[in-house]
């Protein structure tokens, strides 16, 4: 569990520098502003994605189409089950965080 957990975070990491190379080059103009929640529906987003594309190759292998094997339905069910618990990972985390501010005394 820990190299998925790894691996999600060299995803996080990997976007992180995506969104902020424009601010490296030198380019000028506002920055993008995205919310939390804008961010959370594009996660479930492509997390629904790999889930369909997994299920999609799973039905092709089992139509017998042609250049659909079992280690491409084995590969893209294992990312469509790393996504989803990471996904239920990161739910949890958030759920936690929650209750741990409203049990905080006033």
């Amino acid at each position: 569990m820990s190299d998925a957990i790894a691996s999600v975070l060299s995803q996080i990491r990997s976007l992180q520098t995506r969104i902020d190379a424009p601010a490296r080059t030198g380019e000028v103009g506002p920055a993008p502003q995205r919310s939390f929640s804008a961010t959370l529906a594009q996660a479930l987003a492509k997390v629904n994605q790999v889930q369909q594309e997994a299920g999609a190759v799973a039905r092709a292998f089992e139509l017998g189409e042609p250049g659909a094997d079992l280690v491409k339905v084995m590969v893209a069910s294992q990312q469509s089950q790393l996504a989803l618990r990471a996904t239920v990972e990161v739910r949890n985390r958030v759920v936690q965080a929650y209750q741990d501010i409203m049990n905080m005394p006033l």
